[in-house]
């Protein structure tokens, strides 16, 4: 092999190695992750809505005087299924506050909905309620397993990206934009505080 040759030859390694080094290939496989880490959150939220219009009509069989939280549950399911936002939006934080306040004001109406069924032993005793509350806390453990693997992937992604020296092909080549993420809710930490007012029934029954 001549001398030129091998100097071409060892160019083209340097090169490639170089471009490797600036995200050429890093940048768009921890990008792809976290598109997939995403689509896994969605599929848990998706299978928790799927299991309300069942709990629901579980409900309203034994609490119709519960019409006002059952509705409250139904509309918040049907904002929350309205949200959604597409993996490459993932790096606009208007649309992914959007879908995490509808999702966390489900959150909400359904924590509600069950303290309230707390207050109706002939719901909560049903073998239909016990299945259903249970698939309802398997669903909120994806969720909330889903979420935490979704954060993980994005912190790699928006850490790529920025990082010497694969922020070079992130910002000239790819033009990468950090990824939201999925924040605590307000008060996590924190016990909830149930007043025993809330298990009383607001309509005979």
């Amino acid at each position: 092999m001549s001398l030129a040759r091998s100097a071409r030859l060892m160019l083209v390694v340097m090169a490639t190695a170089a471009l490797a080094a600036c995200g050429i290939n890093s940048v768009p496989t921890k990008e792809e992750a976290a598109k997939a880490r995403w689509a896994d959150v969605e599929s848990a939220y998706q299978r928790r809505a799927d299991l309300i219009p069942n709990l629901v009509a579980t409900v309203r069989g034994g609490a119709e005087s519960e019409l006002a939280i059952l509705t409250e549950v139904t509309e918040a399911r049907s904002r929350a299924s309205s949200v959604q936002i597409d993996a490459d939006d993932l790096s606009n934080p208007e649309q992914f506050q959007q879908f995490e306040a509808a999702q966390g004001e489900l959150s909400g109406a359904l924590s509600r909905l069950l303290v309230t069924v707390e207050a109706y032993p002939q719901i909560t005793s049903s073998r239909g309620y016990d299945d259903l509350r249970t698939a309802l806390e398997s669903a909120e453990n994806r969720i909330d397993n889903a979420r935490t693997k979704y954060n993980a992937a994005v912190q790699d992604y928006n850490t790529e990206i920025r990082v010497f020296p694969s922020s070079i092909g992130a910002n000239i080549i790819h033009g990468a934009e950090p990824m939201e993420a999925f924040k605590a809710e307000a008060g996590a930490n924190e016990a909830p505080d149930i007043d025993a007012a809330d298990l009383t029934p607001t309509g005979g029954n």
